[in-house]
Parts: structure tokens; sequence; C-alpha cells
């Protein structure tokens, strides 16, 4: 069985992270998986193949995004939010690892995978939805449109009021191009597969669930004194944890920062990594809280240092197609704060191995922040041991590799 996995981005995304780990797992589990993406720091990755080698593939890379752009940079008055076309991509069909494949297992796509190869490529395909672009007209994330249960049109991220716009035109072309039997798709949380199957494109499909996998040997816990030492963080205090790319809508900013204002009175400590806002900057500074950014955290060891030397890790997104950063903290033994919806809805066992607020409630989600933070030892010792072993039984890359050989044999036995 010989699987090749094509990722877009590079492996510092969350994207490219999970579908990176499911091959990781698989190789660990004696299949033979390969690895193409566009971009990777580390030459020593087993069995990847790296796209962006010389300067012309940087280059034709470069103007496969530009061209994929250009009709969206016609709108003016669109909104500073990510939006794929997909009308070019890499001529990937060529490649001899694609040829040898027995299944191609698709993950995020923007830019590498055209629209057209879905039609042109005679193998398999698994395509795993990290998040709601495959059945959209163009956004990764909706929020409160649900024009993708129709035909898209009059896009807000486009910031549109016309019918026939750019997303209806890609939203058609995905209708022209994905046919129901010619590949097999696979969400990575319950509700991205409901939400798949409510849509006009994938209303007839079955959408599998295999959610996002995490190494656990690579994130494990660390002491929690040692690693505050390391990173500088005092040793006497609660210390919280958040870390996203602020500036997204989805991932709950607001919310966040109602809840630090709720608990800004009391005698802890905030830690931030990701994307950081001046705005969140201003209002901690503001308000007298003490905090540390990080800011980026490229490596391993970094985010592993980080997750263990807090006391609760906080993720406040209101649309998440799963949450990696949830599973991370918990495999480092840090129980986890989220909202009871979408993605993260299946990662935590409410008051077991986390807290899950009431959506979208952010003095619950203080709540559930103060709840973790008030145990006594011994019950906050059992919480954190409750979050590793919970990923260690559900998200480990070896039990979501076993998910994903099952369907394989069971496609290569049709």
């Amino acid at each position: 069985m010989r699987i090749v996995h094509i990722a877009g981005g590079d492996l510092s995304g969350g994207a490219a992270r999970g579908a990176y780990w499911l091959h990781k797992g698989l190789l660990k589990l004696g299949i033979e998986s390969y690895f193409v993406i566009p971009k990777a720091t580390d030459n020593d990755l087993k069995n990847v193949f790296v796209l962006n080698r010389t300067k012309k593939d940087k280059i034709s890379a470069r103007l496969i995004h530009i061209l994929n752009q250009l009709p969206v940079w016609l709108y003016k008055n669109r909104k500073n939010e990510i939006f794929s076309t997909n009308f070019y991509g890499r001529n990937l069909l060529k490649l001899p690892i694609l040829e040898r494949a027995n299944i191609i297992h698709l993950h995020w796509i923007s830019d590498v995978v055209s629209l057209k190869f879905f039609s042109r490529c005679q193998k398999p395909i698994v395509w795993t939805f990290r998040d709601m672009w495959p059945f959209t007209g163009g956004c990764h994330c909706t929020l409160e449109c649900q024009r993708f249960k129709e035909r898209c049109g009059k896009c807000p991220v486009l910031g549109s009021n016309k019918s026939f716009d750019l997303s209806y035109l890609v939203w058609r072309l995905k209708r022209r191009y994905f046919k129901k039997g010619s590949f097999y798709p696979v969400a990575i949380s319950k509700w991205l597969a409901q939400t798949a199957m409510e849509s006009s494109l994938f209303k007839d499909f079955e959408v599998k669930v295999i959610h996002n996998g995490v190494d656990t040997e690579v994130f494990y816990p660390i002491d929690k004194q040692l690693s505050r030492q390391i990173l500088g963080l005092p040793i006497d205090k609660k210390i919280i944890l958040s870390g996203a790319g602020y500036d997204s809508p989805w991932k709950g900013f607001d919310k966040l920062l109602g809840a630090i204002n709720i608990l800004k009175n009391s005698n802890f400590y905030f830690a931030f990594f990701g994307k950081i806002s001046n705005k969140l900057i201003k209002f901690l500074q503001s308000n007298n809280i003490t905090f540390k950014i990080f800011g980026f955290l490229y490596d391993d060891i970094s985010l592993r240092l980080v997750y263990s030397a807090a006391d609760v890790f906080v993720a406040p997104s209101i649309q998440e197609g799963f949450g990696k950063t949830l599973i991370e903290a918990m495999a480092c033994g840090t129980p986890v704060v989220c909202f009871d919806a979408t993605g993260p809805k299946d990662i935590v066992t409410h008051k077991i191995d986390g807290y899950k607020a009431r959506p979208f409630d952010e003095t619950d989600l203080a709540n559930g922040i103060r709840w973790i933070l008030s145990l006594n030892q011994d019950n906050f010792n059992q919480l954190c041991l409750n979050a590793r072993k919970k990923v260690i039984s559900n998200f480990s890359i070896e039990v979501i590799a076993k998910k994903y050989i099952e369907i394989y044999e069971e496609i290569l036995g049709q």
C-alpha cells in the first residue's frame, strides 16, 4: 500500500502539521507513506518531497498564487481574510511519486491542487477537510453566512452584493468537478462533517469523521517549575496560556478579551503565542495585567515548554474545524477551556480534562478558567493526567493512522 499525501503551506501551519503527523503515524505502522508539500525547513524529514526546491519552482509557485488571487483583488471592499479560488495548481500528476501511488490523500490544498485535478486524476483520492473551504465558494470560514447551503454568491468576505460573483463561480466549478464516488471525503470533526453534508456541494456525500492526531512522543509534560525557569515565567503564579492568530474573526479574540477583563483583578499571569494584535497588548497594558508574549513558536520544543508551563490553556474560537493547539496542550498535561461548539466540542470532556463553556459566553469562559485554577492540588493533578490520557487514547498519531488505514483498505478492496 503506497499513500501519497499532498498538503499546501508549510509545516509551521496547523493544517500541514496535522497532515504530516498522520504521515508519521502511517510510517510507524509500516505503511509506505510519502508527503508532498511546497515548503519545509527541515531537510531530514522521512519520505517528504518538497515542491519549491529550485528558484524556478519558487517563481512558478508565486505565479500560481498571483493568478489565483487576481480575481479576488478586484473586489475592493473585500475583508482581510483568506479566499482561495484554486483555478490553478501545480502540475502534480506528472510527478513519479504520484504515478506510483495506490491512493492520493489530499489535505489543505490552496495554490497546490487545482479544481481540475479532481477530474484528471485517475487514482483513488481521500480528501481530509481541515476547514470549510471544500464546500464554500472560496472562503475558509463562513461565520454567520449560510449561503454555502445554496450556491454562494453575495459573498461577505468579498464584500459583494451580487449573486453571480466570484464565490458563485468557484462554487459552480466545484459542483462541476466534485462528483460523488470520485473521491472519499473525511472531516476532522463531527461539526465539520455535519456542516459539509448540509452544504449544496456535499449533501449527497457521506463525509466520515477522523480527528486530527498529535505525536505524543513530541508533546508530553515537562516539569512546570523547570519549564517556567527556562522561559522566564513566574514560579508562584497561576499561568493562563492562549495561542492563535488573533486577527482572524473566528478565533474569538473579543471573547478572550471579555474573559480577561472579568479576570483582570485576580492574581493571574497571562501568556500568549502566535500572531498577537496591538489591540491585545494595549488592553493588557492599560489594565495593568501581567503578561508575556512569545510570538510565533515554530519548533516543537518551545511549544512543549510553553504548554507545560501553563496551568490552563484557553481556546476561545467560535468556529474551528478541530483545534490542533487544544490536543497539543492536553498532550503536555495542561487542561483546556473552550466553547462547547464546533471542532473543540469533540476534544474536551467537561470537568474531566477541561471545561466547555456555553457558546459563546465570555463570562462562562472566565468561569471555566476560574474553576480549573481553584481546584485543590490533587484534583488539579487528576485533571492534568486525564488530559494526557485522553489524547493518548483518542488523538495519538497511531490511533488516527489506524482509522485511515481502514479507509485505505476499504478503497483498495473495492
